[in-house]
Parts: structure tokens; C-alpha cells; sequence
């Protein structure tokens, strides 16, 4: 019997890459709310767990900014059928009580979503949100987002490099 698309991107294609994933990291978070101009940088954990018979990825975090407790959820996927990776994120910080749904392409190392975000309470314009995954190694991983304003400038907002535990 054939092996379905799934089946084979889990042995060799983007699901393997997601599956790698799974396990305990630690590291360290750089916060930028200002280009160029690092506002703060804390330790963060996480765990990155199976969904769905490794459909997905689920990767719960904590840290802090601050000084305050941080923490968030991803979920990430790979779409077989567009042939995109896409995730859905929240946190107590960034995010409030958004979901932000992006979605985009593999990358020599890794992926690259992009979402959207706003408040109608600051304007109609909507501000890009751009997170790569690289993946430097089994046991490391840097996870970065990156403010994109409205006219199009983009801006490294957050860096999480991480070692697996």
C-alpha cells in the first residue's frame, strides 16, 4: 500500500522537522520594543509536545518581561495541501486577548509565518508579525518575531535562543 503525503513528510519533509521539535528547552528571551534598542532579556523555558499523531506541535513557554511572569502558547502545523506552515499564537503579554493565525513558507534552516495584529482603539492599520524558526542543531533553536509597521518596516521585536534539556 502507498504512504500517504502525511506519512511521508513526517519520515522526510516539514512534519519530521516539526516532530524533531518535541521535547524541553530552555534559554534565553531579548525583548525590543524600540529598534535596535533592547529592552529587556530574561530566562525562558518551554515544552514542545505532539497533537494530533504529530499533525501539529504544541509549544507552551514561561518567562518574564519585566520582571513580571510571561507565558504563551503556539501551535504549529504544516499545511500539505497549500504546502505552508502555519501556527496560531497567544500569550499574557503580547497578545492580550487576540489569537494572532499566520501562516508562510520552509526556510533553508527552518520556517517563516506571518500574521497580523491591531486594536481598533489605536487606528484601523493593522501591523505585521513576522516569527522564524531556525534551527541551528538537535539541541538548539533560535526562535525570532519581528515587528512589521504598517508601511512596511520591519523590526526585531523578540529572540529566544534555545537549548534542548
Amino acid at each position: 500500500m502507498a504512504k500517504s503525503k502525511f506519512e511521508i513528510s513526517l519520515e522526510e519533509g516539514s512534519h519530521r522537522i516539526l516532530k524533531n521539535l518535541i521535547g524541553e528547552w530552555q534559554g534565553q528571551t531579548k525583548t525590543w520594543f524600540e529598534k535596535d534598542v533592547l529592552a529587556d532579556e530574561s530566562t525562558t523555558t518551554g515544552k514542545i509536545t505532539a497533537l494530533l499523531e504529530n499533525r501539529f506541535i504544541s509549544y507552551d513557554y514561561d518567562g518574564s518581561l519585566d520582571g513580571k511572569p510571561l507565558t504563551g502558547k503556539m501551535i504549529i502545523g504544516f499545511d500539505i495541501p497549500y504546502q505552508k506552515f502555519t501556527a496560531s499564537w497567544i500569550d499574557s503579554f503580547h497578545m492580550g486577548t487576540q489569537i494572532m493565525l499566520s501562516s508562510g513558507n520552509a526556510t533553508e534552516k527552518g520556517f517563516s509565518v506571518l500574521g497580523t495584529y491591531g486594536n481598533p482603539e489605536y487606528g484601523e492599520k493593522l501591523w505585521g508579525w513576522r516569527t522564524a524558526l531556525e534551527v541551528i542543531s538537535k539541541d538548539e533553536i533560535i526562535l525570532s518575531a519581528y515587528n512589521i509597521s504598517p508601511e512596511g518596516e520591519e523590526a526585531k521585536a523578540t529572540e529566544k535562543i534555545l537549548k534542548r534539556i
